[in-house]
C-alpha cells in the first residue's frame, strides 16, 4: 500500500465515520488523523472497561458525537455537520454470541443502521466515496476445510449478527443500484458516490477489551493469574491484525473516490498459510507474554452455533490493486501482545499506538 499517496489523498479530507468509538473506529481515527484527515465520528459511547476511545483520548482530537445509528434524526444532524468528503461505516452489533441474547438489536443495528447511512448519503449529495464495513461471515458456510470464500458466493450468514451483516451488504448493493448507478443518476449534476463493501477477517491488535473475544480474554485471564479460557480451540478463523483490514478500508475508498471501476466488494483477509486455529493463536500468545500466562481446554458441548472452519479467498484485492498484507500472524499476535504489555505497564498508549501505526506504514 502507497501510504505517501493516502497522505495526499486523506490530506484535508472531511471523513464521516461512524462507530468511532469502538476498538476498530479507534484505531482508525488515529490512523486518520496520521494521514492528515479531519476526523467526524457518530457512534454509541464506549460499552466496554477499560476502551480504547478513552485510553486514546481521542474525544478531545475529533468531532465526536455520541449517538446511536438507528436514531436517523440524530444521525443526519451530525452528518449534515460533518459534511463530507469520504463515509466509512463501521457501526455495528459485533459479537455473534450477543447476537443470540438480542437479535431484534443486533438487526435493528447492523440493517437499520445501513438504511440510515445510506439515506445521509442518498439525501446529502456530495461525498465521493463511501465504503460499508461488513464481516467475513456474510457467507453461507457449510464448513467445507480448505475452502477460501470469494465475493460472488451466496451470502447468507447463519446466526443473528452474521446474516444482519449479510442483510446490511444486500441493503447497499440496492441502494448502489437504485440510487447511485449511472443509469439512476443520468442528467444529475450532483456529486455520484462510488460505493464499495468490505469483509474483513477476524482482527486482533491491542485495546480490545471486548467480551467473548478470544485475545481479551486471553490479557484479562493472564493479568489476573488464572488460566486462559479456550472455547472452540479447533475452530479455524482468518486472524489478521487491526491495522490490516483499516489500510485496506483506507485503500478502497481512496482508490474508488478516485475512479470508479474500483467501487466493488473485496475479502481482506491474511495469507493463506497465516489462518490459524484459536488453540494456535493462544500458544502465541502464551509465548509473546511469557509467564504467567497459560491456557486450557474448555470446549462447550451445548455452545451457540459458530463457523468451525472460516477461511477468505483476498485474490480479487491482491489482483485490482497489489494489495498484500504487511503482517504474518506471528508479528500481529507479537505487536498485539506488545500493546497490552505496555498498557498494563502504564506506558503512553496513546503515543505507542501512534508509533505501531507508523512502523507499520513503514512496512
Amino acid at each position: 500500500m502507497d501510504f505517501d499517496k493516502m497522505k495526499r489523498f486523506y490530506g484535508g479530507k472531511r471523513v464521516f465515520l461512524t462507530g468511532h468509538t469502538g476498538f476498530k473506529g479507534s484505531w482508525l481515527s488515529v490512523m486518520l488523523q496520521l494521514l492528515g484527515a479531519e476526523v467526524y465520528g457518530f457512534s454509541l459511547a464506549p460499552n466496554t472497561d477499560p476502551d480504547l476511545f478513552g485510553i486514546l483520548g481521542l474525544s478531545d482530537e475529533i468531532h465526536s458525537t455520541i449517538g446511536d445509528v438507528r436514531d436517523l434524526e440524530a444521525l443526519e444532524k451530525a452528518y449534515v455537520e460533518a459534511n463530507p468528503d469520504v463515509v466509512l461505516h463501521l457501526a455495528a452489533q459485533p459479537i455473534v454470541r450477543d447476537s443470540y441474547k438480542d437479535p431484534r438489536y443486533t438487526y435493528e443495528t447492523n440493517v437499520m443502521g445501513t438504511v440510515n447511512i445510506l439515506e445521509c448519503l442518498r439525501k446529502h449529495p456530495g461525498a465521493v466515496s463511501f465504503l460499508n464495513v461488513t464481516t467475513d461471515k456474510v457467507y453461507e458456510n457449510n464448513d467445507l476445510e480448505n475452502h477460501g470464500f470469494k465475493e460472488d458466493e451466496k451470502l447468507d450468514g447463519y446466526d443473528p449478527y452474521s446474516n444482519s451483516k449479510s442483510c446490511s451488504e444486500l441493503v447497499t448493493h440496492s441502494y448502489k443500484k437504485s440510487f447511485f448507478s449511472e443509469a439512476a443518476t443520468t442528467g444529475s449534476d450532483v456529486v455520484v458516490p462510488s460505493i464499495s463493501t468490505a469483509r474483513a477477517g477476524n482482527v486482533i491488535g491491542g485495546g480490545d477489551f471486548a467480551n467473548d473475544r478470544i485475545v481479551p480474554d486471553c490479557v484479562r485471564a493472564t493479568i489476573k493469574g488464572e488460566s486462559i479460557i479456550v472455547r472452540n480451540p479447533y475452530s479455524t478463523r482468518p486472524y489478521q491484525h487491526v491495522l490490516e483490514p483499516l489500510a485496506a478500508y483506507l485503500m478502497i475508498a481512496m482508490e474508488q473516490a478516485e475512479d470508479k471501476k474500483y467501487a466493488d466488494y473485496y475479502n481482506i483477509g491474511p495469507r493463506d498459510e497465516d489462518c490459524i486455529n484459536t488453540g494456535d493463536l493462544a500458544d502465541y500468545f502464551v509465548k509473546y507474554w511469557g509467564e504467567p500466562a497459560n491456557w486450557k481446554n474448555m470446549s462447550e458441548a451445548n455452545a451457540p452455533h459458530e463457523a468451525s472452519f472460516l477461511k477468505l479467498d483476498c485474490s480479487k484485492a491482491r489482483s485490482t490493486f497489489g494489495w498484500e498484507p504487511v503482517w504474518h500472524v506471528d508479528e500481529a499476535i507479537r505487536e498485539t501482545v506488545a500493546w497490552y504489555k505496555a498498557w498494563n505497564d502504564g506506558e503512553d498508549m496513546k503515543e505507542f499506538t501512534r508509533k505501531q501505526i507508523r512502523e507499520f506504514m513503514s512496512r
